[in-house]
């Protein structure tokens, strides 16, 4: 088990120590749970009165903390607790799943396959032709990547991953379990023969570097074109991104929430959980869609929109305190 003094862990984070200890750490732990062998964090001051009660000998906090450690105990402060709580989840992380060899006897790679340096391939998963693995990439058991796809360099494929065929993903990318990259697009029109003939969706979708896409989430192929995801994307579980929309740099994008088909959002757009956005809208640089809401239009840069359907956030609140008086006095 991994154990660590507050000098050691403060030579990671470089911070400011004030108190000091004998005990070490051998687990982090948020602050109302923490026994007397784990390190806490105190990322905002309405944490702060916790701490008296907890029994963490050790604390990584912003420099702005009000309170004292107390006896035997001890604060590492730092600009950003938040960041370097990342720092110490990092430290104490356990080792991924191994691999006692890079491909596994019972991975099917097909001969046209290209397989990078220092690339794993897991039991039970299938390279089909043409796909090009970068090097070092990680395919965990029972991922499926299909013809002419390819996977950069440093890049992980979780199990039960399915990417398409023509699918591209790029470096420093991660797959989470059950993902599924380029499914077609949810394309169909009146049919007099057939009550809804299926548009073919011959586009394909493109993953940018240092993108995270959540388990079970889904990025549909585009119909015509691509489906793109820009670098630097963070995408929850059970998400769906439909076909031929586009992302900007560093969206974030919350569990269950959905983008219909050709959404285009900008840079550091953050959708909370459960939104949706409709069909052929635009979403801003920088605009912010509060959890639930439904966007039925274009919202402008640096704009948050709340409520169904959404409205700026002044507004929605506005309406929502109306409603409450309303009630009130009926």
């Amino acid at each position: 088990m991994k154990s660590f003094s507050v000098l050691e862990i403060n030579t990671l984070l470089k911070g400011y120590i004030v108190g000091n200890t004998s005990h070490s750490v051998s687990s982090p732990e948020q602050i109302e749970h923490a026994g007397n062998h784990q390190i806490t964090f105190i990322g905002s001051k309405k944490y702060e009165k916790f701490w008296a009660d907890s029994k963490a000998p050790i604390a990584v906090v912003n420099h702005d903390i009000s309170i004292e450690p107390g006896q035997n105990r001890a604060f590492i402060k730092v600009s950003n607790a938040d960041l370097a709580m990342c720092q110490i989840l990092e430290l104490f992380a356990p080792l991924y799943p191994q691999f006692d060899t890079d491909i596994h006897p019972s991975a099917w790679v097909h001969p046209t396959a290209i397989v990078g340096k220092g690339t794993r391939i897991g039991a039970g998963a299938y390279i089909g032709p043409k796909v090009e693995l970068g090097d070092h990439v990680t395919i965990y058991p029972n991922a499926t990547i299909l013809d002419h796809s390819t996977v950069g360099t440093n890049s992980t494929v979780w199990s039960g991953v399915v990417i398409r065929e023509n699918c591209h993903i790029g470096k420093n990318t991660i797959l989470h379990p059950n993902a599924t990259i380029g499914a077609d697009g949810f394309g169909f029109r009146p049919c007099p023969e057939r009550g809804l003939a299926k548009i073919p969706q011959i586009g394909n979708v493109i993953i940018g570097d240092f993108v995270e896409i959540g388990a079970n989430a889904c990025v549909d192929r585009g119909k015509f074109s691509s489906t793109i995801v820009g670098d630097g994307c963070k995408i929850d579980n059970l998400v769906q991104i439909g076909h031929n929309s586009v992302l900007g740099k560093f969206c974030i994008m919350a569990g269950n929430s959905g983008l219909a088909g050709s959404v285009t959002l900008g840079d550091g757009v953050v959708i909370g959980g459960s939104a949706s956005i409709k069909d052929h809208s635009t979403i801003g640089s920088g605009a912010v869609i509060g959890a639930g809401s439904g966007v039925a239009g274009d919202v402008p840069a640096g704009k948050t929109y709340l409520g169904y359907p959404a409205a700026e956030a002044r507004t929605t609140l506005k309406q929502w305190a109306a409603l409450k008086r309303l009630a009130a006095n009926g």
